[in-house]
């Protein structure tokens, strides 16, 4: 079992607000499993890196509540990061950054949190000293090549929602 499938198992993993307005499931295992480190991360989070599950649009199953977009501006000419909040906590529960057709659940959310693991971490650049990384677990300075890294499956579940 690679690192990011964790322990559980997808079809039970589900996750949602503070409140529990907004509550989700996972219909699969994630595509990946980032550990981002930037400085915008660092800003939305108020921490030192956020835990971002990949998956595709179709595979979060709203079970309950709707989340409420907000756009949140990046560095340079790109374009805003759709942070997905729970109208009543402001909880984010996840982002979309350039393709609606994936979602960046944020690991923190689930009720197991456990459940997952950084497949790699990401933008360590901006990486707090005081962060030490695990041995074992790739890590860039930015990012990196998504068709090296990536598990044969789960280039063939993008490709699948790419080619559409």
């Amino acid at each position: 079992m690679r690192r990011g499938a964790g322990i559980g198992s997808a079809a039970m993993r589900e996750g949602g607000c503070s409140c529990g307005q907004v509550r989700y499931r996972l219909a699969t295992e994630p595509l990946f499993v980032h550990c981002c480190h930037c400085l915008n991360c660092q800003r939305q989070t108020g921490s030192a890196f956020v835990i971002n599950v990949l998956i595709e649009a179709d595979r979060v199953e709203l079970l309950a509540g709707g989340p409420e977009r907000v756009d949140v501006p990046r560095e340079g000419d790109t374009p805003p990061q759709w942070i997905f909040r729970c109208p009543a906590c402001r909880v984010a529960v996840y982002s979309v950054y350039s393709d609606p057709a994936f979602r960046f659940v944020r690991a923190g959310t689930l009720d197991e949190p456990a459940s997952v693991e950084p497949d790699v971490h990401i933008f360590t650049r901006s990486k707090l000293p005081w962060v030490v990384l695990p041995e074992g677990v790739p890590a860039f300075d930015v990012y990196y090549d998504v068709g090296e890294l990536w598990p044969e499956e789960s280039l063939r579940r993008l490709r699948a929602v790419t080619s559409r």
